[in-house]
């Protein structure tokens, strides 16, 4: 089973970042209110950004470790802007 670990643009433009194993069934979770407290506030919009990863340790991991991360630096990443990410 793969873990994916995603940043999802609400609707109002923050960004929520979570892991899982089935992403297209998360965001329909989040959309329809049964997401994390943030997409029930804020509003699920599109996942802008995924990682696979082998084991739910490493997903959660890298998850914990993005959720860290200046917004300006997420999306750096999402947009694959390699110098930006390497400033923020």
């Amino acid at each position: 089973m793969t873990w994916t670990v995603y940043i999802l643009q609400c609707r109002d433009g923050r960004l929520y970042t979570g892991s899982t194993t089935d992403p297209q069934r998360r965001l329909a979770e989040h959309r329809a209110g049964q997401g994390g407290r943030f997409t029930r506030a804020f509003g699920a919009g599109d996942i802008l950004y995924t990682e696979d990863y082998p084991t739910r340790g490493e997903a959660v991991a890298r998850e914990e470790q993005l959720k860290a991360w200046s917004r300006a630096k997420k999306l750096a990443l999402v947009t694959g802007d390699l110098g930006a990410l390497k400033r923020a």
